[in-house]
Parts: structure tokens; sequence; C-alpha cells
């Protein structure tokens, strides 16, 4: 049985632990976290949040109090950090700091720097009230990375790490999140789309498809521009050069870049990715009006024997030529 002070290393917030000690014993992993989003969303006020924000170190922070823990949650930040982008960082999480009252807060895992300062600069435009709620589920993947360690000898699944807004959960999380006003964001939306069998675990630290674009003309990234990422349905036959039957691609996310060009999550992240043939679709149109194409469409196939790898696929557009390649 795990002890409440264990529950507070995970999360900082001692109404989260006393709740999470009094809900156990947990059967397995996915029993924990299960009931770790249950408690955090309906029990815990703001003020536990605001506890548990509380608790954790700057992003980029490395001042020797730093622990080694957020070290570990925060190595591919610090292995990608420069003297400029650090510089940047923390007067980034000095303006967040004073508009919001709290620290800024992301699942840093696998995140770099550049990543990173380029969230904090999206969510620094956030209002208070919405800002608040990206926080709290920032702070629910944390919980689900630190349980995932604690239980890592009597595991015997891992679910997925949250990746956006839950879609739907009970009726009293709902009026609590309408009480303080909450905004269902477009990646929860996009989750929503998605098919039961591409859930999974959280052995990678982001989707096993993803995608940048890239405006060539103007040598900078190409942000807002719409992007669709869909499987085809049919399992036997994939599409051919003559293939007309639009309704077999399923639609598995959506997003629209940032400014830095780089999708938002377009699926969740999973170890195994299903076989088949993947679409990828960007607005180009909306991008660039007096371009030549209306919108590009990328299509490739991932085999059996590639289920585990990762597919980076970009977009490299200017108003009249576009490339991709397979990137890492």
């Amino acid at each position: 049985m795990e002890t409440e002070e264990e529950f507070l290393s995970c999360s900082g917030s001692k109404r989260f632990a006393k709740e999470m000690a009094a809900a156990s014993p947990f059967s397995d992993l996915d029993h924990a976290i299960r009931s770790a989003r249950d408690i955090w969303l309906n029990k815990v006020d703001v003020n536990g949040w605001l506890e548990a924000f509380a608790a954790h170190p700057e992003i980029g922070s490395t001042y020797p109090s730093i622990s080694q823990r957020s070290k570990e949650e925060q190595s591919a930040a610090l292995a990608t950090a420069t003297e400029w982008t650090t510089q940047e960082l923390v007067e980034w999480n000095a303006r967040y700091r004073e508009k919001f009252g709290f620290v800024f807060l992301i699942c840093a895992s696998g995140r770099s720097t550049p990543e990173i300062l380029a969230e904090l600069k999206r969510r620094y435009l956030n209002r208070p009230i919405v800002e608040l709620e990206v926080a709290a589920q920032e702070e629910l993947k944390i919980f689900e990375l630190r349980l995932a360690k604690l239980f890592v000898p009597k595991a015997r699944t891992i679910p997925s790490v949250s990746t956006a807004l839950p879609v739907s959960h009970s009726n009293k999380a709902g009026d609590r999140i309408g009480i303080i006003g909450a905004h269902i964001t477009a990646s929860a939306k996009a989750s929503a789309n998605k098919t039961p069998e591409m859930t999974g675990s959280t052995q990678r630290t982001r989707p096993p498809i993803t995608t940048h674009v890239l405006d060539v003309a103007g040598g900078s990234p190409a942000s807002g521009v719409d992007i669709h990422l869909e499987m085809w349905r049919d399992t036997q036959k994939g599409p051919s050069f003559t293939s007309r039957d639009s309704t077999q691609w399923l639609l598995l996310g959506s997003s629209v870049t940032n400014s830095d060009g780089r999708s938002g999550p377009l699926m969740d992240i999973v170890d195994s990715i299903n076989p088949g043939f993947y679409r990828i679709s960007f607005n180009t149109g909306k991008y660039a009006p007096s371009g030549f194409f209306p919108y590009v469409s990328i299509v490739f196939e991932v085999r059996e024997n590639q289920r585990l790898e990762h597919f980076h696929v970009p977009l490299l557009h200017s108003p009249f030529s576009f490339t991709t390649y397979r990137g890492s």
C-alpha cells in the first residue's frame, strides 16, 4: 500500500496525496492513474492546484536545489539549452509568473528548450482562467509519469499520458470546470475523433506521427496551417493511384501549426502504431491564398515491421512548389 508521503512527492498537493492514500491500495498502475485523474479534477480545488504548481521549479532552472527527478524530467530541455535560450526562458518565466501568479508548468519530458519556449510564448497569450486549466492538465500529465515510476515494480499495464483536456468526465467535474471557466481546446476535439485502437502506453514521449511546416520562400516557419491526419480504413487493400472513395479515410486528429511551424498532437502517444496507409493534409491555400496549391496531401505507408518506429513527415512549402521527406 502506497503512503501519503509517496503521493505527496508526486504532486505537492496535500489534498491530492491524502485522497490518493485513502483510495489505495490500487490493483495496478491503470487503477492508480484513473483514481488520480478523478481526484485531481473532482476533489482538489484551485488552492490545491496552486499548491501543486508551487512545488515545481521554474522550467529550465539549473540552480543546485533543483531535485534529481526534475533534472531527469527536464533532461531534453537541459541538453538543448544554449546561453541565449536559457536567458530568454528566464525572462519569459518572469513575465508568465507576473501575469498569471504561478510558475509556468509543462510536462517537459522529451521536449527541447526551443519547443518549451515556443509553448510558453503561445500560452502567455491565454486568459488567466483558461491558462489555469491548461496548467492543471500539464500537472496531471506529470502526475501520471511520476506514478508510473512509483508503480514500476508492480505495474502490469501502462496507460496513455493525457495529451489534452479530457473530452468528458463525471458530471461533478463538468460542473466544477464550468464554474472556473474551462475551455475545451481544439486538441481535445481532435481526441474525440481518435479510434480506440490508437490509444496505448507511454513508452514514447511524443506521438508516433509528427509533422512541421516550413515556408521555404520566406525562410521561416509556417504558422497557422491547418493539418489533418487520416488513416485508410481498409486493412486488406490500400489506396491506389486510382482510388476515389474518400469515405475510406478515417480522421485521427487535427491541429494548427504554432509559431515554430510545428503541429500539435495529431494522435495519441502509443508504443505500437497500427500498420497501414496514412495521409497528412495541409491547408496551404489558407496559408498562402495566392499560391498554386490549394492544399497538399501526403500519403505514406507504415509496414508491419515498423510498428515501433517514429514517422516525422514535414512539409517544405513555397507558393509554387513543395517537398517532403521522412525525418526523425
